[in-house]
């Protein structure tokens, strides 16, 4: 198959760019829908929890448990703000979706893939572009993390 024509069948690549760049979506797409579910899951918890401590603060008998669900809370915002699980489900989000119009345009042969002699080694390109930008933004979210951490814990 030559550099210029690209698969019809996105599913089964022709060449290791388009395998990098389907394992890659796939592996956007999985980490952003694991993200979404924990940040999800984690704000429930967090407001299901804050809405019952009053309850339970009244309840006669039930002043452990509002205690205890002060803990969930701490807890659960914790392990978010640890993980950054709302960052990280925008960010792989919008990676995947910016990986996708990648290879939409290279397979329909569009945009920068429509005039160039090698569209295949520029999509290459692009992609990895794409991907360095990416681990830039996760690395520095994670830095921005730990610092936020330090400052919390210095007097």
């Amino acid at each position: 198959m030559s550099d210029s024509t690209p698969t019809s069948n996105p599913s089964v690549p022709a060449n290791p760019t388009l395998e990098r760049l389907n394992d890659q979506i796939n592996w956007y797409d999985k980490k952003s829908g694991t993200s979404q579910s924990w940040y999800k899951c984690l704000k429930a918890l967090t407001m299901v929890s804050a809405v019952l401590i009053p309850l339970a603060s009244t309840a006669e008998g039930w002043r452990l448990v509002s205690g205890f669900l002060g803990v969930v809370i701490v807890l659960a915002e914790g392990f978010q703000q640890l993980n950054q699980f709302h960052i990280n489900w925008i960010a792989y989000r919008t990676a995947c979706e910016s990986l996708k119009r990648e290879r939409h345009l290279f397979l329909a042969q569009a945009g920068p893939y429509a005039t160039v002699e090698k569209p295949t080694t520029l999509l290459a390109e692009r992609m990895e572009g794409l991907l360095a930008q990416e681990n830039d933004k996760w690395v520095s979210t994670q830095l921005e993390a730990g610092k936020k951490a330090l400052t919390a814990k210095t007097p």
